[in-house]
Formats: structure tokens, sequence, C-alpha cells
């Protein structure tokens, strides 16, 4: 089956061989694919996802000079129930989505960051059978396979404690940013203000429901903020995750501010931690979401409370990708690209 491999740090389109399936696994057709910023980064720095692995005590590291398939932002079509699936709650035909990683005899696997398990820029996958949620209220695919980065920002935002009567201001307006405004307009929260660099993200940031957008390149974030807000004090969000972040969000914002950091860097960075003990600041670092998250995230988008629709901005076929991986290093061009397996090569906007 074809898929779009991370080859020494490039993305190549080639055969891989087809999935076989362990006991208490499923096979599925790909529908639909998010293309992360995660997935931008590891092509470059994936000795980060390495360490992280190591520390996430995995029995199989992930090796980045080896061959993998990425993509865990995933959603696919039931095809095989595998021996020892008795009981589960899915069945052939159905669309599922799941958690991005497997359960397999030799220990735990990420899936999307495996050297053996294929991720979801190919054709067909082999998941977990008890990891497998049924999409229900006819969800479509593209939508289904948000359920991932929304998760995310769903945990970023019970992580980061806030609540009605307070206000946030979300630096970066990438998927990870545009998620969590969402997500935080469905928790009510009424004063959001976004900050980016993009004109076409700061649209896209009122479109989720930024209350304000502010262009950093004219105000800082802060000055944009307290302009929107009559200077109340911000619950931040950091999504931007490269290096020098951290020390400007300790260095502009107010004390006793308590900020969430959301983006992912995978670069050394520096910041005076004598600013941040002055000010005492709050600083909590997140990753990934817990399994009711994940489910209730699905719920959400499947019952309209979260509208994460405006993040898909195009959608390709797996010949595609390694085209599609250097369009999304314009912010310009895109914000999330949907990899659908029998889609176009050249990327088609939503």
């Amino acid at each position: 089956m074809r898929a779009a491999i991370a080859r020494q740090g490039q993305m190549v389109v080639d055969e891989v061989r087809e999935p076989v399936l362990a006991a208490g696994e499923v096979l599925v057709a790909v529908k639909a694919c998010g293309i992360c910023g995660s997935d931008l980064h590891t092509l470059h720095h994936a000795d980060a996802m390495l360490a992280l692995s190591g520390m996430g005590g995995l029995d199989n590291p992930f090796d980045p000079d080896a061959d993998y398939v990425m993509g865990h932002e995933y959603s696919g079509e039931v095809l095989e129930l595998g021996a020892g699936t008795e009981g589960v709650l899915i069945k052939v035909g159905d669309l599922v989505v799941s958690m991005p990683m497997a359960f397999a005899p030799h220990g735990l696997e990420l899936i999307g960051f495996s050297n053996n398990y294929v991720g979801a820029f190919a054709e067909r996958m082999q998941l977990t059978a008890g990891m497998c949620l049924p999409v229900p209220n006819g969800l479509d695919a593209r939508t289904a396979a948000l359920t991932e980065p929304v998760a995310v920002a769903v945990h970023a935002v019970n992580k980061s404690g806030i609540a009605r009567g307070e206000g946030a201001l979300v630096l970066g307006a990438g998927p990870i940013g545009l998620a969590l405004i969402a997500v935080l307009r469905s928790k009510g929260i009424e004063q959001i203000v976004a900050s980016d660099f993009s004109p076409r993200r700061r649209a896209l940031a009122r479109s989720m429901g930024a209350t304000a957008v502010v262009d950093p390149a004219v105000e800082t974030a802060m000055d944009g903020w307290n302009r929107a807000s009559g200077g109340a004090t911000p619950v931040v969000f950091e999504a931007i995750g490269i290096p020098g972040i951290l020390d400007d969000i300790c260095r502009s914002v107010p004390p006793q501010t308590r900020i969430t950091v959301v983006g992912v860097c995978m670069e050394p960075d520096t910041f005076l931690p004598l600013v941040a003990v002055a000010k005492e600041l709050q600083f909590q670092f997140v990753i990934y979401y817990d399994p009711a998250e994940f489910a209730d995230t699905l719920r959400a988008l499947a019952e309209g409370e979260i509208d994460a629709s405006p993040l898909i901005t195009g959608v390709v076929g797996i010949d595609g990708v390694p085209d599609a991986f250097t369009a999304l290093g314009n912010p310009e061009d895109h914000a999330k690209v949907m990899v659908e397996p029998g889609a176009s090569a050249a990327i088609t906007p939503v």
C-alpha cells in the first residue's frame, strides 16, 4: 500500500507493507488525517521525539534514522476485526477515532512516531481495538479527525484552571492556538485575545471566537491585550513553541499571571528565572490529554458544542503530502491540511 514516509529528514511517497494484525487489533481504512505542527517539527528535530520516547518509558524507542510513517490525527473505517476483539464496541463499517497509541504484544507504541506501526499518512493502518471509539451523530470523517488536536486544547484549558469571568491571551494562532480559542469559547470565556503575525491566521482566530486580535509587528501581545481588556490580568496560553517565547512572556506579563505552555519547542531554550520568581508567575506545561478528555472532545464535536471546522483549510492525497509539508511552512497558505488517501495530489482548498 502507498504511504508518505519520513526518510532521513525528507518526506517521500513509497510502498510499505500491509498491516498484520496482532491479537486485539483492528484494520482500518484511513479516511482523514490532519498534518500536525509536531509532524513538521519532527521531520527536522526527530531526535527530540526520541528523547520523549525514552522519558515516556516506551518499550520500543522511536528510531528517527529509520523509515517511519507519521499521522496521528485520524479517523478511519473499520475493515477487519482481529482475533481477541470479542466484546469491543465497534464493528466492521464503523467510522472510528482513537488516541494515537497501540498496546502491542511487545509494549506501547506511539502511532505516527513508530518504526513498527504505520501512522495515518497511509491507506490502511492497524489500531488497538479497545482504544477505538465509534464516531457518533453522523459526524463527518474530517471533523472527527480533529478530535486529537482539539483534545490537546481541551486538556490545556482544563489544566489552566481558567474560569468564567477571566480572560485569555492566546499567543500563536496556528492549529493548536485556533483550537484553544474554540475550546475557550465553548467554556464560556468571554474575553479571548489572539496574537499572530499572519493576517490569515488572525482572521481565522476571529472566526473561531477570538474577541480581538493582535499583530505583534505593530504592538506587543500584552499591549493588545490591555487595549482590548482594559488591563485585567490574562490567563496566557503559549501556542508558538519556538525559543525565546518563554523569556518574552516572563518579561511582559504582570505579576501573578498563570501561563499554560502548549507549544512544543523542540530546541533548547532559556529564560531568567529571577524575573518569573520576582513576579510569582505560574507556569503549567501540558502535553496530550487523558482518555476521558479525548472521548469528551469527540462528543463535543459531534454535538456541536465545539466548532473546530474553520481549522481545516485544505485537503490533499497521499501523493501530495511532501508538497503539503512545504506549503504548511507558510502561515498565509494553510492552517490545517487533511490527508485523504483518495484525494488529489494537489492541495484542494476547503
